[in-house]
C-alpha cells in the first residue's frame, strides 16, 4: 500500500475551519471530536527551478470541502495541492496512544548515528553540527549546495547507510517511494520535518522513527505562516518538535 492510501485510511472525519496558503506553509484547521487541531506541511509550489509554479483550484473555497475530498489533495499530481492534502491528514489524525517525546530531528539523528554512516535526504540547517555528531554525514539534495550530493548518487550512498534520515517533503514531491527501496533493511529510517504525520501506521512501511511538529496555538501558527515566518519562528510562535519511535 502507497503511503498515501495508508494515511488516507488512518484519519477521523471532521468540519474543516481554516486552510491558510503560505508561501513557506500551509496549515490546516480542524474540528474533530470538539477540539480544534492544526497540521502543518511545506507550501511546495513547484517540483524544482525549472518548473511553472502550481495554482490551486478551488482556492476561495477549499474551507468548504468536506475532510475527506480535503485530505484526497494527496492524491495530487499538483505540488501545491499536495501540500494542502499532508496539512490536512496531519490535522485530522487521531492521537497516538503511542507516545511522543519533546525532542528534535538533529538530537535523535545525532544519538543514532554515532560512530555511524548517516545519509541525510534534504539539507536541513543543522547539517554542519550534526556532522560533528556522527561517524559519516552525506546529504543528497536535488539542488545541492556545496558538500553535498546530488539526488542521481543516492543508488550508491543510500544502501550504504546505517541511519537513514528522509524529509518528509519527499511524500509531497512524490519521491519518497524509491528513497525507501534503497534503504538496507537494517538501517534505521527516519523520517523528518514539519510536513511528517506522526501515525504509528508507517512502522509497517520500514520506517522506524518520526521526527514532526504539534501544533499547540494555533492563532499565533497561522498569523505567522500569513506573515512568512519561517520554521524557527513558527516554533517559537506555537509548535512544540515531536519524535515517535517504533
Amino acid at each position: 500500500m502507497i503511503i498515501e492510501e495508508l494515511l488516507l485510511g488512518e484519519i477521523n472525519r471532521g468540519q474543516i475551519l481554516d486552510v491558510c496558503i503560505g508561501i513557506r506553509w500551509t496549515a490546516v484547521v480542524s474540528l474533530v471530536g470538539g477540539a480544534r487541531k492544526c497540521g502543518l506541511a511545506t507550501s511546495l509550489q513547484y517540483q524544482n527551478k525549472h518548473s511553472a509554479k502550481a495554482t490551486v483550484e478551488k482556492a476561495g473555497y477549499l474551507a468548504e470541502l468536506n475532510s475527506d475530498e480535503l485530505a484526497r489533495y494527496i492524491l495530487s499530481s499538483n505540488t501545491l495541492e499536495r501540500s494542502i492534502g499532508v496539512a490536512a491528514i496531519n490535522s485530522l489524525l487521531p492521537d497516538s496512544p503511542q507516545k511522543t517525546v519533546e525532542i528534535n530531528a538533529e538530537h535523535e539523528i545525532a544519538r543514532l548515528g554515532r560512530e555511524k554512516k548517516v545519509v541525510l535526504v534534504g539539507h536541513f540547517p543543522f547539517v554542519h553540527r550534526l556532522g560533528e555528531e556522527v561517524g559519516e554525514l552525506f546529504v543528497l539534495e536535488r539542488e545541492p549546495r556545496k558538500g553535498d550530493y546530488p539526488e542521481k548518487d543516492a543508488p550508491q550512498i543510500i544502501p550504504q547507510a546505517d541511519v537513514v534520515a528522509i524529509t518528509s517533503l519527499t511524500i509531497i514531491n512524490g519521491s519518497y517511494s524509491g528513497i525507501l527501496e534503497l534503504c538496507s533493511p537494517s538501517a534505521h529510517v527516519m523520517l523528518l520535518g514539519p510536513s511528517t504525520p506522526l501515525s504509528p501506521a508507517l512502522f509497517d512501511h520500514g520506517i522506524t522513527t518520526l521526527s514532526g511538529a504539534k501544533v499547540f496555538d494555533i492563532e499565533s501558527v497561522i498569523k505567522g505562516i500569513k506573515q512568512g515566518a519561517n520554521f524557527k519562528q513558527l516554533h517559537r510562535l506555537g509548535v512544540n518538535l515531536v519524535t515517535m519511535r517504533n
